[in-house]
């Protein structure tokens, strides 16, 4: 099972990520976990502890070593191995906490669609395997907005998770993200409605329902900025952190399970 979570900025991707990796794991799933955001913060919506962050550096900006698994060399004009070794990556470069295992990929600055370097080369060869040949349940938590679409590492996901908020700018950039989805040929796109916080924003959610499949509503909950600010996860937090992600998760596994694509346990 390879799930992708993207939305526009601040629309609380990192916390449904964090949500399902934790309710995933205690659930008995073997769950490994990306944060492919350059504002990394999957961490500690996870509850990973902070001295278990402290020399852990993405993936993306560990020059040296894109370096020696592709080759590369100084000065203009040097060729480099553009599929490099990289299946001891995540369970030598991830820490682990509450049977999450979590990987920080990060992005690389200067990549686009034509970019070619050896950080992007370790980065798009690392997402591939993992997403191919690893046998886990991986969720990743994509950088917000449509960007990271150019760079033709997400094809294999079974299921891309939208998340939104009541607002048309949401919307908008949702559209964007689910047209360049299709354009890469994922077949399979929901949204979770997140931070819906009155009988209007039920509304407004309501009168979107045609433009897109709805996985899932969460609830605006104080709890989850108050965790926040405690420096825990909102799973910690208390039964409604737990709840809230066990009832996302069982959304999640009823929708591909119907679809025939549950495939790891």
């Amino acid at each position: 099972m390879k799930i992708a979570v993207t939305g526009k900025g601040g629309v609380g991707k990192s916390t449904i990520v964090g949500l399902l990796a934790r309710a995933l794991a205690d659930d008995g799933w073997k769950v490994l976990a990306i944060d492919a955001d350059p504002d990394a913060n999957l961490a500690s919506a996870i509850g990973v502890p902070a001295d278990k962050l402290a020399d852990l550096k993405p993936i993306s900006k560990m020059v040296d070593l894109a370096r020696e698994r592709t080759g590369a060399t100084d000065g203009p004009g040097s060729h480099f191995i553009l599929n490099p070794k990289v299946d001891d990556i995540p369970d030598g470069f991830s820490v682990e906490h509450a049977g999450v295992k979590m990987l920080l990929m990060g992005t690389v600055n200067h990549a686009g669609t034509g970019c070619v370097c050896p950080e992007h080369a370790l980065v798009r060869t690392l997402l591939r395997h993992i997403l191919t040949r690893r046998k886990e349940c991986v969720l990743i938590d994509m950088e917000a907005g449509i960007e990271h679409f150019g760079r033709g590492t997400v094809e294999a996901v079974d299921l891309l998770i939208i998340v939104v908020e009541p607002g048309a700018r949401s919307f908008q950039t949702a559209g964007q993200i689910e047209q360049f989805a299709g354009e890469l040929g994922i077949k399979q796109v929901c949204y979770v409605a997140n931070k819906i916080a009155s009988d209007r924003d039920h509304v407004f959610i309501a009168s979107r329902a045609d433009e897109c499949d709805l996985l899932a509503k969460m609830p605006f909950d104080a709890l989850v900025q108050t965790a926040d600010q405690a420096g825990l996860s909102f799973y910690d937090s208390g039964p409604e952190g737990k709840d809230r992600a066990k009832e996302l998760m069982q959304a999640l596994l009823e929708r591909l399970s119907a679809k025939g694509d549950q495939q790891c346990a």
